[in-house]
């Protein structure tokens, strides 16, 4: 019996140092690029804060204003737009070093991934496209006129009632005074004006696309219908947005009064239509960007003085601030909490499904399970033990 007691513990044992193991080694996928936050336009090109030690940890230096960045889905390629250089440049995160560089017009500064990652948008105000391109190559591959300059770009799912798998995703873009939609194979699904001339466009997984514009508003837009829903906010000026993939919820950044706006999300049949933030995150300085980690637990606001502020969201604290210098125009966090071989896209425009659960929950599941499992087992055999004894010792005094 006392055998069996021990194997259980050792087993026991074993199944959590393999647990802490496998923690261990997600916390250093491909690239390092969890457990980071890129900040693009600072003094050094692009600066690296590590979110754990809440400090920069190191630099890419680069030429061209870089303005946006993105990741790959494994963290293992950056994706920045460099305007004043004209061209869009792939990085290796582990090297730091560029693997392949698209040359394009008119000032390229916004980006956007497709949502298998398989394809990079570009485009800029100076020109009156936008193109996508290969991110392994990048070669372009397609050219998507909107006859305006671009203001925004971003990618989502189809919303059609009659929506497969298969059916294209949509690549919608802002322009002078118009929203244009394609699908991403070329076809053009219409074109619709917004007063006040959209900027920024955000669409998180859902049915509606939030578009900030110069006028000073930000207004819900139907993905089916692509009518607008309402006005949400008014009397700002409205930076590059992001959501919370876990609530749903929007951050605006508003550079005019030094906060974030925080919206909750909206549809076609919302009523009454919000027409102000659910709350209000004040800021010692003017947001230009603003992320949210995947999980929904921490936000980072890169101001226009030089500094990042850490966000704790749940907590709607101030967790550090963090100077990173010049003026940093687009900020985006790779996966926190890390987790090896997510496939979820990680961007700031893009709109993705909600993310799956952690690699570390599942693994402690599934040791808990297996930890019942063997108790249960054992709890069993000892059982069973005891019974064969009681049986034996009853037979024995019965032959006395």
């Amino acid at each position: 019996m006392i055998a069996i007691v021990r194997i259980f513990y050792l087993c026991s044992l074993s199944m959590l140092l393999l647990f802490v193991g496998v923690s261990a080694s997600a916390a250093h996928a491909d690239g390092g690029a969890p457990q980071l936050a890129y900040v693009a336009g600072t003094a050094r090109g692009i600066s690296i804060i590590d979110i754990a030690q809440r400090r920069i940890t190191g630099s890419i230096a680069l030429a061209g204003d870089p303005h946006t960045v993105l990741l790959s889905p494994d963290g293992s390629m950056l994706y920045v737009s460099q305007p004043s250089l004209g061209r869009v440049a792939v990085i290796e995160t582990q090297t730091k070093k560029i693997r392949c560089i698209a040359n394009l017009p008119g000032q390229p500064s916004l980006l956007a991934l497709s949502l298998d990652a398989t394809v990079l948008y570009a485009a800029g105000q100076g020109d009156t496209s936008a193109r996508a391109i290969n991110p392994a190559t990048c070669a372009i591959e397609h050219t998507f006129e909107t006859q305006q300059p671009v203001y925004g770009l971003a990618v989502a799912a189809s919303t059609a009632p009659n929506a497969t798998p298969s059916t294209p995703n949509q690549l919608w873009i802002t322009g002078t005074t118009s929203l244009t939609v394609y699908e991403v194979n070329g076809h053009l699904l219409g074109s619709m004006p917004i007063a006040g001339g959209p900027q920024n466009i955000s669409i998180p997984g859902g049915f509606t696309a939030y578009v900030t514009t110069r006028q000073g508003t930000v207004v819900a837009i139907d993905l089916y219908t692509r009518k607008v829903i309402g006005t949400l906010l008014t009397g700002g000026t409205f930076g590059s947005m992001d959501y919370n993939a876990i609530t749903g919820e929007v951050y605006v950044p508003d550079e005019q009064h030094n906060r974030l706006d925080v919206l909750v999300p909206v549809t076609l049949g919302t009523t009454p239509i919000p027409h102000k933030p659910a709350r209000i995150i004040p800021l010692s300085g003017s947001p230009l960007s603003v992320a949210i980690t995947n999980d929904g637990q921490l936000g980072f606001a890169a101001l226009s003085n030089g500094q990042v502020i850490m966000l704790d969201i749940p907590g709607r604290s101030t967790v550090a601030s963090i100077a990173v210098g010049g003026t940093p125009h687009f900020i985006i966090t790779g996966l926190y909490p890390p987790a090896s071989g997510s496939t979820a896209t990680i961007e700031h425009t893009s709109s993705s499904s909600s993310p799956a659960l952690p690699m570390n929950i599942y693994l402690f599941i599934v040791v808990i399970v297996l930890v019942v499992v063997l108790a249960f087992t054992t709890f069993w055999f000892l059982r069973r033990l005891h019974q064969k004894r009681y049986t034996g010792s009853h037979a024995l005094r019965k032959r006395l």
